[in-house]
């Protein structure tokens, strides 16, 4: 289990670090002590507080629209909201893996929309999911070894 110190959750949190420390000092949020008495947060709890945001919340981190095209809205109705794991760029490509709860999420997008991005390790982002196809699987349990066979109708 990954702990944050209490600036970096802050950062993940989109809030200020005086503010999560008092609502540590409140009692808000569950954390962790050090030897040395400072305060770590863990992964499920920052989970749990974004979680609790909604889109509109004020605490929700700040867009910069440095850019022209600031984009209102979206017609992509699967979103889902994580953070930079890691960024890799190897020519005309790139990959970006996200880290949403305790799952992960590979997307391979082009090196120029990664460099308009500025995704960083640690930045929060949006999967927006958009297809004409999904495939659905489904795991064989342990006890299953063979697999059962139908007949055929002719």
């Amino acid at each position: 289990m990954a702990l944050l110190t209490v600036r970096a959750a802050a950062e993940r949190l989109g809030v200020g670090y005086s503010t999560l420390k008092q609502w540590i000092y409140q009692g808000k949020i569950r954390t962790t002590q050090t030897e040395g008495g400072h305060h770590r947060l863990s992964e499920a709890e920052i989970e749990r507080l974004l979680a609790r945001q909604s889109p509109a919340s004020p605490s929700a981190p700040r867009q910069s629209a440095k850019s022209a095209g600031l984009i209102v809205g979206l017609s992509g109705r699967n979103r889902l909201r994580g953070f930079v794991e890691e960024v890799r760029v190897d020519g005309l490509i790139g990959q970006v893996r996200l880290r949403i709860g305790d799952q992960r999420l590979t997307a391979v997008v082009t090196s120029d929309a990664l460099a308009e991005l500025k995704l960083r390790r640690g930045d929060d982002a949006l999967a927006i999911i958009k297809s004409t196809e999904v495939m659905i699987a489904r795991e064989a349990a342990e006890t299953d070894h063979q697999p059962k066979r139908r007949r055929s109708r002719r």
